[in-house]
């Protein structure tokens, strides 16, 4: 593991609580959808950044 993977799943994961914490709040519908989508990027990004592909 490099450290930008590592940098990029621990922001998605930061993100996933994110969102957990705005669905407890009942914040808009859209704004939890935007954040799942940078979660999502973040989490696949650092994923396929990993150095077990090769």
């Amino acid at each position: 593991m490099n450290g930008l993977s590592t940098l990029l799943i621990v922001v998605g994961l930061f993100l996933v609580g994110g969102i957990y914490s705005f669905v407890k709040q009942q914040m808009p519908k859209g704004l939890i959808v935007l954040l799942s989508i940078a979660a999502a990027m973040c989490l696949v990004a650092g994923v396929l950044r990993l150095e077990v592909w090769n």
